[in-house]
């Protein structure tokens, strides 16, 4: 079974901004570091760019994962998708879109994957909540990267 769910954020900003730091590592640490997440291989820091990778280890649900994501298309700065290329799930695309509505940028991430395990009970009553809560805390991180002081990142 595959699961697909969608998170739109809006930010008072160009959309190149909120693209360009939608690309950086060290924002999403920064983002991600209630679960301890590291960038272990692969880009470790700064901006990733089409074709390379990423690989993250990170602890969720009480147990450390590993996954590698490559980023498989860019089109700056209205779109780009990272997919999973080793990690726990059967697949893992997650698209990332940027457009200008007035003065606002309205960032869709898009998010598809299949569980590895039991698919129609997980994917809908765990991980796609979670998967939510994750996206929905970078999402506030880089908002307010760039408008000021950082919220808490608690998903």
């Amino acid at each position: 079974m595959t699961a697909t769910f969608t998170e739109v954020t809006r930010a008072a900003c160009a959309p190149e901004e909120l693209f360009t730091l939608s690309l950086s590592i060290d924002v999403h640490l920064a983002s991600m570091a209630r679960s301890g997440e590291r960038a272990v291989a692969g880009v470790t820091s700064g901006t990733i760019g089409l074709g390379e990778t990423v690989t993250w280890r990170a602890r969720h649900f009480g147990v450390v994962w590993t996954m590698t994501s490559r980023i498989t298309a860019l089109e700056h700065p209205r779109r780009f998708v990272d997919e999973q290329v080793r990690g726990p799930f059967r697949s893992f695309r997650h698209e990332h879109r940027f457009e200008r509505d007035g003065d606002v940028t309205v960032m869709t991430d898009v998010v598809t994957l299949r569980s590895p395990l039991f698919g129609p009970i997980v994917e809908p009553l765990v991980l796609r909540p979670y998967l939510q809560r994750l996206i929905r805390a970078r999402n506030a991180v880089l908002v307010a990267a760039l408008s000021g002081p950082r919220p808490d990142p608690t998903p």
